[in-house]
């Protein structure tokens, strides 16, 4: 679609910090928040892992197998698609949160919680997203909340990425990560102004979070089973970088199980079951810091959502989708 004759002004990052109402602010898309590793050995411990500072053992995957299976074609693929631009829907959404109890959870007695998030924007303006996490555990140690807050600004091109991370558990002060980053020379510029102002340089590229769906969603239109990106999203203290495994499934026919997404707007939108394991790269840890699993949209909605922390895991079920006004633009 063409650009109207009218220029539009750049969007900046969004000045809030999100919320729990649907309507005060994605899924990297679960930035910042998966990248919470939990592992839970003593009450300190608890804290530590919940501000996102360790990572653990996420449970054994077999990488080389997956990897191998790369050049396979899902069924239902439409290779006519796969190199048209991927739309991203601007939109709000709300995620309950509850504790996965078919799989073994340490520690963890209980656990409840909610995402929300806005997410707008397009390839002409760039992306804005303000997300937030609020999950309340109940451990051998005690009651714990953690609160996680994400605003950033991707620009359209994936050229440059702003964010800005708090984290708190506990009522502790919230721990905040604030930064730039910015392709350059074959590799990314990072720079930071909070918890300290530093440059650092990365000569290898990588992708940030919005490019990373994009490509995602391309790689699912092309009927291709699996993808490996790196990632930079500015998550912890924001000079980490992940190597991303993606696998895609076969697309799925039939009626969401989701009550927002049972609307008309969804109906004849491709989705595909996805889950992406997230290794820290230079780690040489054959399992994942984190794995995150999904039913993708074309539109880049995301419904059904399961994060595994690999001492526990915590299941989410959209509760509430706005889908936001989308500005016409021709990239």
């Amino acid at each position: 679609m063409a650009d109207g004759p009218t220029p539009r002004k750049r969007r900046g990052m969004p000045g809030g910090q999100g919320g729990l109402r649907a309507g005060s602010g994605t899924f990297r898309h679960v930035c910042a928040i998966a990248a919470m590793h939990l592992d839970f050995a003593d009450e300190k411990r608890t804290s530590d892992d919940m501000s996102g500072r360790r990572f653990g053992l996420a449970g054994r995957v077999c990488v080389a197998a997956l990897l191998l299976a790369g050049g396979a074609r899902a069924q239902g693929a439409a290779p006519d698609k796969a190199n048209e631009a991927v739309v991203l829907a601007p939109h709000r959404a709300v995620y309950d949160l509850v504790l996965d109890n078919t799989k073994p959870s340490g520690n963890i007695e209980t656990a409840k919680g909610r995402i929300a998030f806005e997410f707008t924007g397009d390839a002409c303006e760039g992306y804005a997203l303000s997300f937030r996490q609020v999950t309340q555990l109940g451990t051998e140690a005690g009651p714990r909340v953690v609160d996680a807050r994400t605003t950033s600004f991707e620009a359209g091109d994936g050229a440059s990425y702003r964010f800005k991370t708090e984290s708190s558990s506990g009522g502790a002060k919230p721990e905040t990560v604030d930064g730039t980053a910015e392709k350059a020379g074959g590799g990314y510029e990072v720079k930071l102004r909070q918890p300290k102002a530093e440059t650092h340089r990365e000569a290898t590229d990588a992708l940030f979070p919005n490019a990373q769906m994009k490509a995602v969603i391309q790689a699912a239109r092309a009927g291709r089973n699996t993808l490996n990106v790196r990632l930079y999203d500015g998550a912890n203290n924001g000079k980490e970088v992940y190597d991303t495994l993606s696998i895609i499934g076969k697309r799925i026919e039939g009626e969401p199980s989701e009550k927002p997404l049972q609307r008309p707007e969804f109906e004849k939108i491709a989705r595909w079951p996805v889950s992406i394991s997230y290794y820290k790269t230079g780690s040489g840890e054959s399992t994942p810091s984190y794995t995150i699993s999904f039913e993708l949209y074309e539109n880049g909605v995301t419904g059904a959502i399961h994060l595994d922390y690999g001492s526990f895991s915590l299941r989410g079920t959209l509760t509430r989708l706005d889908l936001l006004p989308q500005q016409r633009c021709a990239k």
